[in-house]
């Protein structure tokens, strides 16, 4: 049943892509039938990893015991000390921040695979109890995909929202890290794109972008520097279409930067 219910998702989703989209990113690699037949493949294979999810879905669904032990022994911030928390799934997750930002011991609490209902699940344990002086959050490209199950696009600014909500009560300053583009320009990387629509990822970073705007946080647009004429992610910036490699990450380190630097020269403004 919930192979059907994907598989339903994934026909709305190309048929969007045919009549919609101008910056289209799913690959189109020959007849109608053999792309019919990637999506499926691609629906299947999402199936297949979240099977493997199950236990973790049942027992742990925001996966809390991935940085128990961790936050516990990092404790509170040093007086003084301004702690910066990277917040999200399996683009932070794989992010060497020491790399990135030598010597400013910048803390990673990303999940790969995770959506933002599991990230609000782990937002007080992972990000709120940390005390950090500013949070990044890049998240959505997994709901997009339907990682957790199909979600619309108003559910997930709902769940962005009540991270920004939650995080400014507690005095965080926030950073809306835009969702990055993708590219399923060649065979290898369709699995990721086709469960990705273009039109979903667009929509979602203009709602970020006037989010920021309307209530004071800081929106950071990797999308804007990562994306080619084509609308797809630039080939020299993955190495599976979704994920950014090691040139990927050096272009997001510096824009990450700057956006901190913004966010720490801001005051902290409580919900109102």
């Amino acid at each position: 049943m919930e192979s059907m219910k994907n598989l339903a998702v994934f026909l709305c989703f190309a048929a969007i892509l045919t009549l919609c989209a101008p910056a289209q990113s799913a690959p189109d690699n020959g007849s109608p039938q053999a792309n019919a037949q990637q999506g499926i493949h691609a629906v299947e294979n999402l199936d297949r990893w979240r099977e493997t999810l199950i236990p973790m879905f049942m027992n742990d669904y925001g996966d809390l015991n991935r940085y128990r032990a961790a936050d516990l022994a990092l404790g509170s911030p040093a007086p003084n000390q301004q702690r910066v928390l990277f917040f999200g799934d399996s683009i932070t997750d794989i992010w060497n921040l020491d790399q990135s930002f030598p010597g400013r011991q910048y803390i990673n609490r990303g999940i790969s695979g995770q959506t933002t209902p599991q990230m609000l699940v782990r937002f007080r344990q992972d990000v709120i109890d940390l005390h950090p002086a500013v949070v990044l959050i890049l998240a959505g490209t997994n709901d997009i995909a339907g990682n957790t199950g199909p979600e619309s696009v108003a559910e997930i600014e709902g769940n962005y929202a009540s991270m920004a909500e939650l995080a400014r009560a507690a005095g965080i300053r926030v950073v809306f890290s835009s969702v990055t583009p993708i590219n399923g320009s060649r065979p290898e990387w369709t699995n990721y794109a086709l469960l990705r629509s273009p039109r979903k990822i667009l929509e979602l970073n203009d709602w970020l972008q006037h989010y920021c705007a309307e209530h004071g946080l800081v929106y950071l647009d990797y999308y804007s520097a990562m994306v080619d004429s084509d609308g797809r992610m630039k080939p020299d910036l993955t190495g599976d279409g979704l994920h950014p490699n090691l040139a990927g990450f050096a272009v997001m380190a510096p824009l990450a930067q700057a956006a901190i630097e913004k966010a720490l020269s801001q005051p902290v403004t409580l919900n109102q």
